[in-house]
């Protein structure tokens, strides 16, 4: 439930960071778009770690999706609120979509690991 919460919060900034409104939300929730959606795909990418670690490496990985995506786009001098918002929105969705995951097929996830020493 609170995830659902965090992601409708985090796509309402995305689209207030988007579309030219003048509101006084505009930065905080674009600031928790472009921290909470990478975070939530690497929760998700992420699920069989412990909950402590895999709630420290989201939030780490997220930082350093922020980072990478501010660094890249200042060096390449096209920095831009929108485009840090794609290119968040971007990488997150592919996280999310390497979570699901869609490359593995189902004989994969179903195996069973034999323990030989047992």
């Amino acid at each position: 439930m609170t995830a659902g919460a965090a992601l409708a919060v985090s796509a309402a900034g995305a689209v207030l960071a988007y579309i030219p409104l003048d509101s006084p939300l505009r930065a905080p929730l674009a600031l928790f778009f472009l921290i909470a959606a990478p975070a939530e795909a690497l929760v998700f990418a992420l699920r069989r770690l412990e909950p402590l670690a895999r709630i420290a490496a989201s939030f780490s990985g997220a930082l350093l999706i922020d980072l990478v995506i501010a660094e890249i786009m200042a060096r390449a001098h096209v920095r831009s609120l929108r485009g840090e918002i794609i290119a968040v929105a971007l990488i997150s969705f592919l996280l999310f979509l390497a979570g699901t995951g869609v490359n593995n097929s189902a004989s994969d996830r179903s195996r069973k690991v034999k323990n030989p020493k047992t």
